[in-house]
């Protein structure tokens, strides 16, 4: 009897962890599928002078602005892509008026880049960690500190917030409202993340 119920305690044990792997490979797959469906934006100032600071956050506007306009009406990130591809220069033309409105002299790199960012929460929102597909802009010597956000779906735009149901399916959505304070399955991706950052060749 004692050996029975030695047995079922071991099988019920191995049947919790079987499950709990299960589920945090669900939830790494589901991740992946987030972070193949948004846009990042990640702008670097020239320094860290209130000057520099202030006008990162003028030329994150202007991004975002030209963005929403030219993202406006796309179902889905492959139009996005395509749209990028086709129109990067409209994103760099809007920094660059940006720059050259506030009597600065710096030059301005916008390209697209795959980057790691770690676990953020816009809102009600919350991104696992990972590589995005973002765009990057670079303001003189891009030696202050940077800014990242969401150009798509434009969830960092005020005035055209964007509602998470309208861009990604339930799945996805579960995971995107999850609180990240409570959540141990972030913990996962970001730990996961990580390595794969640190140790792997992307």
């Amino acid at each position: 009897m004692m050996r029975h119920k030695k047995t079922l305690a071991l099988a019920m044990t191995a049947a919790l962890l079987l499950s709990g792997i299960v589920s945090a490979g669900s939830f790494l797959t589901r991740a992946q599928a987030v972070r193949g469906e948004v846009l990042r934006l990640h702008v670097l100032a020239n320094s860290d002078s209130p000057e520099d600071q202030a006008l990162k956050l003028c030329v994150r506007d202007a991004l975002l602005r030209a963005g929403g306009t030219l993202f406006d009406g796309s179902a889905d990130i492959a139009n996005v892509r395509e749209k990028l591809a086709q129109n990067r220069a409209l994103l760099q033309a809007a920094g660059e008026a940006v720059i050259r409105g506030s009597g600065k002299a710096y030059s301005l790199s916008v390209f697209v880049t795959d980057e790691y960012f770690a676990t953020r929460s816009y809102g009600d929102v919350t991104l696992p960690a990972g590589r995005y597909t973002a765009v990057k802009a670079v303001i003189g010597e891009g030696a202050g500190q940077n800014w990242w956000c969401v150009m798509f779906p434009p969830l960092c735009l005020p005035a055209a917030e964007a509602e998470p149901e309208e861009y990604f399916d339930a799945p996805s959505l579960e995971l995107l409202e999850s609180d990240p304070k409570i959540e141990v399955r972030f913990k996962l991706v970001e730990w996961v993340e990580t390595l794969r950052a640190r140790w792997f060749v992307h």
